[in-house]
């Protein structure tokens, strides 16, 4: 799955010049956590709640009304982190990972055309996961070669099992093994279980008597 087909392309944003005050108003008329800063649709930084909240005076402070009238260039994140359109979605997720952050723009020619933050990447990993979706799931502990997940996916065929998706992990113990995470379509998947202990399979999960090796 590409950026594109995730994105927000519906995008609230303000330029250098808008003040604070400004920025506040638009945040809570929109419940967004942050706004691209456009000069004529280029990008030229970026704001969250928390650059709002640390600029934001003390109602102590006697020159409070001033503070609200500063301009956003003035707090903005400059140095911005952006992404593609035709950027895969996990090499998107591993930039907020490495870079600790929770919005990403999406740029194309040099133009803002689309956002996406931490939510979007949450909602698109339960669509891909299938985990919204009525269902089981299982884990297999295989051998790190090849065709161990044909062989599991024939049992599946078998026993006439849908899949919802698959996920695969390295052993942390053993690197000569993997993990493969299926989640399907059935509410029962004993039979399917007790086959793939049949032909030698490790079934990590359910750890149900009479299943596990």
């Amino acid at each position: 799955m590409i950026v594109e087909q995730v994105m927000k392309t519906n995008i609230t944003v303000l330029t250098p010049e808008d003040t604070i005050q400004k920025a506040i108003e638009v945040m809570r008329a929109h419940s967004i956590r942050h706004i691209p800063i456009c000069t004529a649709n280029k990008l030229v930084g970026i704001i969250s709640d928390r650059d709002v909240k640390e600029a934001t005076p003390s109602t102590f402070n006697k020159h409070s009304v001033e503070e609200f009238k500063k301009p956003l260039k003035q707090i903005m994140t400059t140095n911005v982190i952006t992404g593609h359109p035709l950027d895969f979605v996990e090499e998107v997720a591993a930039l907020f990972y490495e870079y600790q952050i929770s919005c990403l723009p999406i740029v194309k020619e040099d133009k803002l055309v689309g956002i996406i933050t931490e939510t979007d990447l949450l909602h698109t990993l339960i669509e891909l996961t299938g985990a919204h979706q009525p269902g089981s799931h299982f884990e297999v502990k295989v051998q790190n070669k090849a065709g161990m997940l044909f062989n599991v996916v024939r049992i599946l065929n078998e026993h006439n099992v849908n899949i919802h998706s698959v996920l695969v992990y390295p052993d942390s113990e053993d690197e000569k093994y993997k993990i493969l995470v299926f989640r399907i379509q059935t509410m029962n998947p004993l039979p399917l279980l007790h086959s793939l202990k049949k032909e030698g399979h490790i079934v990590l999960w359910p750890n149900m008597p009479g299943v596990t090796s």
